[in-house]
């Protein structure tokens, strides 16, 4: 997908010195730089996050996981 963004003039010759040291090109650098902000927001949200509220979610992605088809009964769930 291709955005338009505004970047201060005095950022962009960083961002170039950093591509140019990396061997990369800047919007590598860019989109490097936002998948690293992107996943430190989500560890400081864990890491905020009660031991409960890891529980639920820990469950939701297991119930994300598991496949519609394989159902089972009523009276099978309660038995187990």
């Amino acid at each position: 997908m291709r955005k338009i963004i505004d970047i201060e003039e005095e950022l962009l010759p960083k961002l170039k010195l950093l591509a140019a040291l990396e061997n990369s090109s800047v919007k590598r650098v860019m989109e490097d730089a936002v998948s690293w902000y992107i996943k430190h927001k989500q560890k400081e949200r864990i890491n905020e996050m009660s031991q409960e509220q890891k529980e639920d979610l820990g469950l939701l992605l297991l119930m994300q996981q598991a496949k519609s088809d394989d159902a089972i009964s009523g009276g099978e769930f309660l038995n187990l």
